[in-house]
């Protein structure tokens, strides 16, 4: 079993920290971005546990292309013939752009040069990176080379290079550069890694300015130090090397102490001008430095960093797949979790952020000037990274209203008073609590769908507003003062209760207490308005409102109500704003009435009732979706009155539709049998132009009788059938049609008023008669039929 010691430095010694009193490097700040070199191919490459395919090794190459890399170490190609086949195919499968050079390696061998040569012929822009370890153990225990064997090493295969460039640049017209990399520099006596630079750039004797500068990569290929140790090494070299100017100073960091990142930043200031690392850090042990966390720093300071991540999660996508390795939830920029917010005060924050943003920016866009980001919790926009917002707050238990508000706010575009945030984030407390899991945006929207009876018919509550009038009544004028008379609103609704629609009327000084008063009086829910709040959704013809109600409990003391513990938050969003406050209400009503049983709604139809004929009509449209013509109404109203009499005046909805059916024995099985009925009939054409002659067997009284008729159109046919079996006069004051049902299920239904007059009487009578057929011309003859039972017909005999 393993045990860390109590004193670690019987075993363990400290880096030796160099005395630089003049360093200057903690002084000075990023203007620009490094050059950047990708070495995923290559050092990342080579530390995957299944190194990448050539095809994988394609896709990758194309993605650090796309990403804008112009220098990529694609191989290490004396290697294997896999790593030397792979150069070649980009070489001759034209992969590389004119303005990107391709970095291969070699360890110092004259063999494993001249191959490194052969595969990279007739590219066109081409790095050659030599490097051999120069740090005292591999001089000492590894190689066993004095430092003069080790300089010796360095020259003698710098000019090997020196010279194959220049034969493959005649033969191919590749344009070279040459890199040199004191292997193990973070751990080799900085004056050496000076020596023997000076030695390879003396060598190689083709350092200029541009593009012809030597490149020297100062690697710390084993992090043994902190981040300012690195630096203070990178400022040491770089005022201490001869021709500074013919000289691209590079590096490579590693992050065994997990500080690969600040040490190439501080080193960058220190006078690098170059850095090689991998994309999320990939690399031997804890990996390169990554790439995409330097350049993302510098854009998060205003710097361009000259690599574009604008879409990362494909970027993660490609990494992820061919390296076969995960990136960390909690990796800097890439992260599933970078931009998440779990904590109730960071989240409060991020929202307040965003809201007080969403102004300052709309100020700024006015006058022109930039929309600066400035966020808590956030140094950079996730949209920039083509990241959207809905993973900005997360929910679990820790989470606060501020957020959830948050998520509400950017789903459902409700932005919800502070102390309706409180209580649906006691909804979602419980929720998460109960089944000790992250809330999903999709949990918070359901669940708030489900509290507030928001979105749609699919939550509906107990109660759904249909339909609705408001009208303005003035108040009787006050006795014995100039003022103006109040103005009262009366509410006029088809509500949906319990699945069926009812008629409710209510007044008040405005609709919801109009709204608020009809429940009291229709269906016993006695509740008062303690905050309302409304705000606009959307701009312009698609604007809507979005209204916030609080309702509590009535009690006989207006403070005690006013003050009640418990109470009901309804939310309602409409085009109309007045709709928008009534919906709200109903969403708090069904939140207060849960489960209990509501009384059965009944209509006042008594003589000296306020409810009309209207009342009437709207309930047979609800029940039955039948529109009952004008003259039509008072008729039947007489009907429901004498009905109601021995109710008090009441009648509820269920026996108001009976009471229809039965009155005209619409729709109804249990309908008696009329005096009048079609058996069956045919019309023809009349030989008098434009009439029509109906044929037809009809039952009058019982009786089936064969009857002809002629008339302009086939009620008046009928009619004149009819009258050859009655005494007297039926003529047609009144017909309406309409239709009912959709598609295949549609059908028609006649309203059909007839007059009945018979010599020696002075008096008319009058009756209405009601049907419905799949037929029109059916359904009007019907209701003919149904109107002339109802009347007191004297009937002939049969012949």
């Amino acid at each position: 079993m393993g045990c860390m010691l109590i004193d670690p430095s019987q075993k363990y010694k400290p880096y030796t920290p160099l005395k630089l009193d003049d360093r200057t490097w903690p002084t000075k700040t990023f203007t620009k971005a490094p050059i950047w070199l990708s070495t995923d191919l290559r050092d990342g490459n080579q530390a995957l546990a299944n190194p990448m395919t050539a095809d994988q090794k394609l896709t990758f190459f194309r993605l650090l292309v796309k990403s804008g890399f112009k220098e990529i170490e694609i191989a290490y190609p004396a290697a294997s013939d896999t790593e030397f086949a792979f150069v070649r195919y980009l070489i001759e499968h034209n992969e590389i752009p004119d303005d990107v050079w391709i970095q291969v390696l070699t360890p110092a061998r004259e063999e494993l040069i001249t191959r490194t040569f052969e595969a990279v012929a007739g590219a066109k822009h081409v790095i050659i990176h030599m490097y051999n370890a120069t740090c005292p153990m591999f001089r000492d225990v590894v190689f066993k080379n004095s430092k003069e064997q080790t300089i010796g090493l360095a020259v003698r295969h710098t000019i090997l290079v020196r010279d194959l460039t220049d034969q493959y640049a005649a033969s191919h017209g590749t344009t070279f550069r040459y890199e040199y990399s004191p292997e193990t520099f973070s751990q080799t006596e900085v004056q050496f890694s000076v020596a023997i630079c000076d030695a390879v750039k003396t060598a190689w004797a083709k350092a200029g300015t541009g593009n012809e500068r030597i490149i020297f990569n100062l690697p710390a290929t084993v992090e043994v130090g902190p981040p300012n140790h690195y630096a203070d090494q990178i400022e040491y070299f770089c005022t201490h090397i001869s021709e500074r100017e013919k000289i691209v100073v590079s590096l490579h960091p590693h992050n065994d102490r997990g500080t690969g990142i600040a040490a190439a930043e501080l080193a960058v200031l220190a006078g690098a001008d170059r850095i090689e690392g991998c994309l999320f850090g990939n690399g031997e042990r804890t990996g390169n430095v990554d790439i995409v966390n330097l350049a993302l720093n510098l854009y998060t300071q205003g710097i361009p960093p000259r690599l574009d991540f604008s879409d990362i999660q494909s970027v993660i996508d490609i990494v992820t797949k061919c390296n076969d390795i995960l990136i960390h939830p909690r990796h800097p920029y890439a992260g599933e979790l970078v931009f998440t917010a779990f904590s109730g005060s960071h989240q409060d924050a991020v929202k307040k952020g965003f809201e007080e943003q969403a102004e300052r920016h709309a100020r700024n866009l006015a006058s022109g000037e930039p929309q600066m980001w400035d966020m808590p919790y956030l140094p950079l926009d996730p949209a920039d990274l083509g990241c959207s917002y809905e993973a900005v707050i997360r929910v679990n238990s820790q989470s606060g209203k501020g957020g959830i508000a948050y998520l509400v706010k950017q789903h459902l575009h409700l932005d919800l008073p502070r102390k309706m945030q409180i209580a649906f984030y006691q909804v979602i407390q419980k929720i998460s609590d109960r089944e000790a899991r992250e809330m999903t945006v999709e949990d918070i929207t359901t669940a708030f769908r489900n509290t507030y009876y928001f979105g749609g018919p699919k939550y509906e509550g107990r109660l759904a507003l249909k339909s609705f009038s408001v009208t303005v009544e003035a108040s009787p004028e006050p006795l014995g003062t100039d003022e103006a008379p109040d103005e009262r609103r009366r509410f006029d609704g088809t509500v949906s209760v319990d699945g069926m629609l009812r008629v409710i009327r209510g007044d008040g000084n405005g609709p919801i207490s109009s709204l608020l008063d009809a429940i009291r009086t229709h269906l016993d829910i006695d509740l008062t308005l303690r905050e309302y709040s409304e705000h606009t959704i959307g701009v312009g013809e698609n604007a809507k409102a979005a209204s916030y109600i609080e309702l509590v409990a009535t009690t006989d003391n207006v403070k005690e109500t006013r003050s009640a513990s418990q109470s009901w938050w309804g939310v309602g969003v409409d085009s109309d704003i007045a709709a928008s406050g009534l919906r709200a209400v109903l969403s708090a009503v069904n939140s207060a009435i849960g489960d209990r049983p509501l009384p059965e709604l009944k209509l006042n139809v008594g003589f000296d009732s306020p409810m009309c004929q209207a009342d009437i009509a709207n309930a047979l449209v609800n029940s039955l979706k039948l529109q009952l013509p004008r003259r039509f109404q008072p008729s039947f109203f007489e009907v429901v009155q004498r009905a109601a009499r021995d109710s008090g005046g009441q009648i509820s909805y269920e026996d108001l539709t009976q009471l229809f059916q039965d009155t005209y024995g619409y729709e109804t099985e249990t309908a008696k049998q009329c005096r009048f009925e079609l058996q069956s009939f045919d019309f023809a054409k009349s030989s008098v132009a434009g009439r029509r002659q109906i044929t037809a067997e009809l039952l009058v009284d019982g009786e089936v009788r064969s009857v002809s008729g002629e008339g302009n159109g086939p009620l008046s046919a009928a009619l004149a059938a009819l009258h050859t079996q009655i005494s007297g006069t039926l003529s047609i004051r009144e017909y309406t049609e309409h239709s009912v049902g959709e598609g295949a299920e549609v059908k028609a239904v006649s309203f059909v008023e007839l007059v009945y007059e018979v010599e020696g009487k002075t008096k008319k009578e009058s009756a209405w008669g009601v049907s419905s057929d799949s037929d029109i011309t059916a359904s009007g003859l019907q209701a003919v039929m149904k109107a002339a039972s109802s009347l007191n017909v004297v009937t002939s005999k049969s012949a």
